[in-house]
């Protein structure tokens, strides 16, 4: 059973094309995010779409892959776990990040 702690799979647009950044040490991160949608009748039998979006940080080979193959608008399933940071603003502010550190990626459709 451990191997479904903190798992996750989606399957989504991506929204914009991928940034990539070069580290110094040659290492590779993408990132990007994808939208999911749901689409539901409520009680008074009206359709209601909502859409998700989900933040989503590759490292290396995975990185390289994204970065060759994805743009904007690609649908994309993923496997990944789910990642939580912190930052301060230059204001001083307090903010917090959930992202999904992505393991694997498969290429769908378009």
């Amino acid at each position: 059973m451990n191997t479904l702690r903190n798992r996750v799979q989606l399957i989504g647009n991506l929204g914009n094309d991928p940034e990539i950044i070069n580290l110094e040490d040659g290492k590779k991160i993408a990132k990007f995010s994808i939208a999911t949608n749901e689409t539901y009748k409520n009680a008074q039998g009206d359709k209601i779409e909502n859409t998700y979006w989900h933040n989503l940080i590759a490292w290396n080979k995975t990185a390289e892959i994204v970065e060759k193959y994805l743009l904007k608008g690609k649908e994309i399933a993923i496997e990944g776990k789910l990642t939580n940071r912190t930052y301060e603003t230059d204001e001083g502010e307090k903010k917090y990040v959930t992202e999904v550190l992505v393991n694997e990626i498969l290429m769908l459709g378009r």
